[in-house]
């Protein structure tokens, strides 16, 4: 049986386990991603992981919900939730297709909105957003015009669905003809990265299937930063072994 000061001991040990446990998964998140090898397979790891989100974006109502959900399964964040930066002092006119798609005649009021969307200390997109402020409600132009929250979740009410009016690839780690041709060799360095990736424009409609929102997004190279399972070295980059 335990003595007084020795059960003392124990229970504050104990107490303490959960705090520690917490620290530890806190540093662990903090620690910086290592960086994708220039090899075959780190392009071809890096392509999968690219055209994976793409198409997990592409068939979402909403990219805040797809972005907090990677940010999460990724472990990239001690809280997986998007926080957005306004960017107050941008302003971009909407084109007369984007008013087109929107129903929106040449003296309809447009409003402009552009974004960074984080999650923790990963900025994983941009976006540029016009949207027709007399099809919202009150608190939803509130929430747009004098807050940081993201658009998808102001708008969720509306019962949003999306329709996706272009995709486009910005960045390819593998060359044309790369399926049919032999693998490169690798640089045994860091595989450089462009800041942007891949871009959707998509029209929001509410649950009416009115439309009320273009929307550009352009998906920005922190989505890659994620601590991944070591994988073996190229033998092409290994250090020559000493006689």
């Amino acid at each position: 049986m335990l003595c007084p000061a020795s059960a003392a001991r124990l229970f504050r040990a104990l107490a303490s386990a959960p705090i520690l446990l917490l620290s530890l998964a806190t540093m662990a998140s903090a620690q910086p991603a290592a960086a994708w090898p220039d090899t075959y397979l780190g392009r071809v790891e890096a392509l999968a992981v690219i055209e994976g989100l793409n198409a997990r974006l592409l068939a979402s109502r909403s990219a805040t919900a797809t972005l907090e959900g990677w940010c999460g399964e990724h472990g990239m964040a001690e809280t997986p939730r998007l926080a957005a930066t306004l960017l107050r002092d941008v302003d971009t006119p909407a084109s007369d297709e984007t008013r087109r798609r929107l129903q929106a005649g040449p003296d309809t009021v447009l409003k402009y909105r552009r974004v960074r969307l984080a999650c923790g200390d990963h900025v994983l997109s941009e976006a540029d957003n016009w949207y027709l402020p007399e099809r919202l409600t009150p608190e939803m132009n509130r929430l747009l015009e004098t807050t940081e929250t993201p658009f998808g979740r102001a708008v969720q009410a509306l019962g949003t669905t999306r329709q996706t009016v272009g995709a486009e690839f910005l960045w390819q780690p593998l060359p044309p003809g790369w399926d049919q041709a032999p693998p490169s060799g690798p640089t045994c360095g860091a595989l450089a990265i462009p800041d942007r990736l891949f871009s959707h424009r998509a029209v929001l409609f509410t649950a009416q299937r009115l439309p009320f929102s273009e929307v550009v997004e352009t998906y920005r190279s922190a989505i890659l930063d994620f601590r991944r399972a070591a994988r073996p070295v190229d033998p092409a980059c290994a250090a020559p072994s000493r006689p």
